[in-house]
Parts: C-alpha cells; sequence; structure tokens
C-alpha cells in the first residue's frame, strides 16, 4: 500500500511541478479570475440566485446544485481535517500568485464547489451553454493547480466528490 501511495504522489509531484512551469503572466491573470468564480461568498450566491427562481426554469435544479453544495462542502472539510494533506511547497524561484485560504490541500473545495453547482444545470440547459458551464468548472479545477495551492489529485479528488454528491441526490431524491 505504502509503494501505490509513494507512486501516486510522485505522478502527483510531477504534474503540478509542469502546470506550474509553463505559467505566463497572462495566464496568471486568467487563472486568477476563473478561480473566484468559487470562492465561498461567489458560488454561494450563483447557487442562491438558480435556487430563487429568477432564472424562469432553473429553480428545481438551483435549489438541487444548492443542496449538492452544502452536502459537499460539509464532505470536504471533514475529509480535510482527517487527510491532513498540507498544500504544495512551491519551488525555489517559483512566486505564490494567491494566499491559499487554509493550511489543508486535500481535496480542492473550490474544484468541488464548482463542479456541484454545474453537474445539477447540465439537464436543463442547452447543449452549448452547458458545454460552457462544465468548462468553466473543470478550468476553477485547473486553476487551483496552476495558482500552486492544490495537487492535481486533490482536485480531482474535489470533482469526484462533487459528482458522487450529485448523482446520489440527483437519482435518490431529486430524480
Amino acid at each position: 500500500m505504502a509503494s501505490w501511495n509513494v507512486r501516486l504522489s510522485g505522478v502527483d509531484e510531477r504534474l503540478f511541478l509542469a502546470l506550474l512551469s509553463r505559467r505566463r503572466p497572462w495566464m496568471d491573470r486568467l487563472m486568477r479570475a476563473v478561480t473566484v468564480l468559487a470562492e465561498p461568498p461567489v458560488i454561494i450566491a450563483i447557487a442562491l440566485v438558480l435556487a430563487s427562481g429568477a432564472l424562469p426554469g432553473i429553480a428545481p435544479v438551483g435549489l438541487e446544485a444548492l443542496v449538492v453544495l452544502t452536502i459537499s462542502h460539509g464532505m470536504v472539510q471533514i475529509i480535510k481535517r482527517l487527510a491532513i494533506r498540507p498544500r504544495p511547497r512551491l519551488p525555489v524561484g517559483v512566486q505564490s500568485i494567491v494566499q491559499a485560504p487554509d493550511r489543508f490541500s486535500f481535496p480542492s473545495g473550490h474544484a468541488t464547489a464548482a463542479l456541484a453547482v454545474a453537474l445539477p444545470l447540465v439537464g436543463v440547459l442547452s447543449a452549448g451553454v452547458t458545454a460552457v458551464v462544465l468548462c468553466l468548472a473543470v478550468a476553477v479545477g485547473v486553476s487551483r493547480c496552476y495558482l500552486g495551492l492544490h495537487y492535481p489529485g486533490d482536485v480531482v479528488s474535489g470533482w469526484g466528490l462533487a459528482t458522487i454528491t450529485w448523482a446520489v441526490g440527483h437519482f435518490a431524491w431529486f430524480a
């Protein structure tokens, strides 16, 4: 089991460093802007607007998004405190672009939140809008690695947590 964990950590570290090595000033600005979409005040506001009925026909899935966001966020906080994986250490010469919100890395709460709100919308939006929403959710996760806040495994785990939370909730209560 230990060798599996070491190999997985090695892959995670190599992917993280490869992404950091591709930083560009214009991408720094873009990734800072994208990551804000899943900051707690922003993602909660988005979910509340969707659930409020402000957009015709979206309220039921908005409520679903709000529920999935709430449950998955609670799970993220529990897992972070059980796993206690520290944030990645940036290599010498690589500057931090944004401040980490806490000391825990696994799983990525931003990646989880973005997908938790995006997935319920899949069935009610047009194909083009759905593609944009899902791409933005994925971009939030990528931004967390690019900014040096998470390893790729943290982000993929967050996406998995959001997907499982949505699937269980959707098929058990909302279908």
